[in-house]
This record gives structure tokens, sequence and C-alpha cells, in this order.
């Protein structure tokens, strides 16, 4: 090519340049936006376009410029722009535009998790009596309710005979179907020996067991991958009341608000923990054939135990989230005297459970004592079981 037709060429792209240059600064006066599409993966290997908006308002003519020829195309015989021109540019364009925050994500777990339960506060409103269900040569046995998060929750009461103050403890039930539980049940017997040992006792139903109220989900017959917090909800609320409540006139004037104590079997041992791991007010629980602070070990037991049919969402939550929501990873928070008990012979919740649970607690220098039953199955019964609640009184005057 002659050297004259080489000048006209680079004179005529300069035209061009400068002519486009002219035509971009006016369009940029002119609109409100400008939408830089850039590639991006959509995580298939396929390439899809990805909006980038970037406001008139901080973007000048040249960004404006460099963002928009990034995408084009030169003639063939033209060498491709150097990198400066078509990477960097595009980057500045992007990192200096202004775009509206991302909204929070919100997280489904937050209310579920061992950080969350000890933010939030508990124990609005009053525990009160329904009405007189027994007297007995020892105790008067009430059915009483009380509020939690807005749901009425009912249980029974034993009070002892005399003046007072008794120290408070309340006993956790474990797995019933709520179709099918009744307020006195299989775990009032305990209930009963700690009253006659000098205690009030308190024995909430928890949520959705009759009568207490049910839930929304519940009553519609959701199931919630709420891994039972609601029921920990229900004792934390208990405790508050009990504790606001104790020494004044009404229900709980007997009570020693300063001497809490919780008994849980299997769901309600598990309860107990997660109550004693938020709430660093109570003195000592006693966890009987208690189910694990693991809660994948829990689910993927109860997954068993349904035939496949409750566990598959809880045990779908990420291993980072069962590790918020799960106490076992939280033991350094509790400051409560700790009682474990099982049978060897328990075929529905694992003794390993209760031998991991001690061994974690004594590592971490809590207050522990732990016993093995030779024999005895899930609930103790006869010797086993005279044996075991006199353990629990000694355990409850200690601490």
């Amino acid at each position: 090519m002659r050297e004259s037709d080489k000048n006209h060429n680079v004179r005529l792209r300069t035209i061009l340049i400068t002519a486009l240059i002219a035509l971009l600064a006016a369009c940029a006066q002119q609109a409100p936006a400008v939408r830089v599409m850039q590639d991006a993966h959509d995580g298939q290997g396929m390439h899809t376009p990805t909006d980038v908006v970037a406001t008139t308002g901080s973007v000048d003519a040249t960004t404006v410029f460099m963002a928009a020829t990034a995408r084009v195309i030169e003639p063939p015989a033209t060498p491709s722009p150097p990198a400066t021109m078509t990477t960097a540019p595009l980057a500045t364009a992007i990192l200096e535009t202004p775009t509206a925050a991302p909204s929070p994500t919100s997280d489904p777990y937050s209310a579920l998790t061992i950080e969350g339960l000890a933010a939030r506060t508990y124990g609005e409103g009053t525990l009160q009596i329904a009405e007189t269900i027994h007297v007995t040569e020892s105790f008067t046995r009430t059915l009483v309710h009380y509020p939690s998060d807005g749901l009425a929750i009912y249980g029974f009461m034993n009070v002892p005979f005399g003046p007072g103050p008794f120290p408070v403890a309340l006993v956790l039930h474990g797995y019933i179907p709520p179709e099918q539980y009744g307020t006195i049940g299989y775990t009032t017997r305990y209930a009963d020996m700690l009253a006659r040992a000098g205690y009030l006792v308190i024995h909430p139903n928890y949520r959705n067991h009759p009568p207490s109220d049910q839930t929304a989900a519940y009553a519609a017959g959701r199931e919630v991958a709420d891994f039972r917090v609601g029921y920990a909800v229900d004792v934390l609320n208990l405790v508050a009341i009990v504790q606001q409540q104790a020494g004044l006139a009404g229900p709980l004037v007997k009570a020693d608000g300063q001497e809490v104590h919780l008994l849980g079997h299997s769901m309600g041992g598990g309860i107990a923990l997660r109550v004693i791991t938020v709430n660093s007010d109570v003195d000592a629980a006693v966890l009987y054939g208690s189910m694990s602070g693991d809660e994948v070990k829990n689910y993927e037991r109860i997954l068993v135990w349904s035939n496949g049919e409750n566990g598959v969402e809880e045990l779908a939550t990420s291993l980072e989230d069962m590790q918020r929501i799960s106490p076992i990873y939280h033991l350094q928070r509790i400051q409560s005297a700790v009682s474990i008990h099982h049978g060897d012979l328990d075929d529905v919740v694992p003794p390993e459970w209760s031998v991991e649970l001690c061994q974690l607690l004594q590592q971490s220098g809590k207050i522990v004592e732990c016993f093995n039953y030779p024999g005895a199955p899930h609930s103790f019964h006869e010797e086993t079981d005279r044996l075991f609640q006199q353990r629990v009184i000694d355990f409850f005057n200690r601490y």
C-alpha cells in the first residue's frame, strides 16, 4: 500500500473515532442510564448476559465510551484493541457505578440458633391457676396456664403444704404424639416425688399438647422444621415467669425463684439441655435417657423411627446451620450442674449419646455426674426407678 493511502486510512479512522466519541457523549447527556452487557457463567457451562446499570450522574463520557466500546467488534483489517481498551476500563465502569445495595438475606434459622435464643427476652405475662385437680397428704395439684409467645401453655403444678418458700423443679416429659397427650402422664410420678421432697413442681405440656394452644402451622396440619425449639421456648418463658412472679401474691407466692431445677426425660432431656445452654440461671438439670445435643444425630434417628416420614427437611439443613442450632456445639455456655442417667439396654435413645455428652462436659470443666444403669431400658421401673429418684433428690438438694 502506498504511503499516501496509509495516511488517508489513518485520517479516516481518526475522524470516525472522533465522531463516535461525540455521538456517545451526546447520548450520555440525554439517557438516564447506560446498560452494559457483560458475559457471566450461569453455573451450567453456558454463558448468559448480565446487566450492569451505570447512572450518568457519576460516570463521565470517557468511562461511558470505554464501557460501551468494550463489546465493539473491529473490522478484520484492524488489529484487536489493546487490553487496556477492553478489560480494564470495563472493570472500572462496573466498580465505580453506584448500584442499589442488595436487600439483606433473611436468616431462616436465626430464631432457632443458640445465639438467637440467648439474645431474645422471655417471660411476658403471668402463671394462673385454672382449677384444682387433686389434693394429697403432701401437696395440692392444680391445672395452670401461662403465656408463651402468644400461646396459652397448660400443665399442672404441685405445691407442697407449708409456708415455703420452696425450691422450684420443672419436669419435662418425653415425646408423646400431641393428639394422644394427657396432662397427667407417665412423668407425673417424678413431679409427685419432688413435691413430697419439698419442691414446688411445674409440669408443662408444651405447645400443641392439649389443652395448650396450637401453633397456626400445627393447626393447619403443616410440619415445621423447628427442631423442637418451640418446646424449649415454652420452658424458657416458664423459667422467666417463675423468677419474676416468685414470692409475690398469687399462685407462685411459695416459690423460691432463686432455685430453679430441671428434670427431662428423652425428648424432655433434649429440651432441658437446650434450656440450660441458653439460660445460665438454672441451678441444676437432670437428663434422663436424653436425646442428643446434636440435631443431626437426633433427626437421623427420628427419620428411622418415623419410617422416613419425619426428619427429611431437618436433615437438609446445612452442617453450619445445624451447628448453630445444636446445643452440643455450645456447651461452654452451660453454668448449671448436670446429672446424666441412661439405661444400657435403652433401645430407643442410644446410651452412647449420654456417654458422649458426659465426656464433653467433663472436658469443658463443667459440674457433671453420670450414671449407667445395667439392664435398664429407656424408662426405668421398680428398683432402678427408686434408685434414680433418690439420686435426683440428692442432686437437687446439693445444687
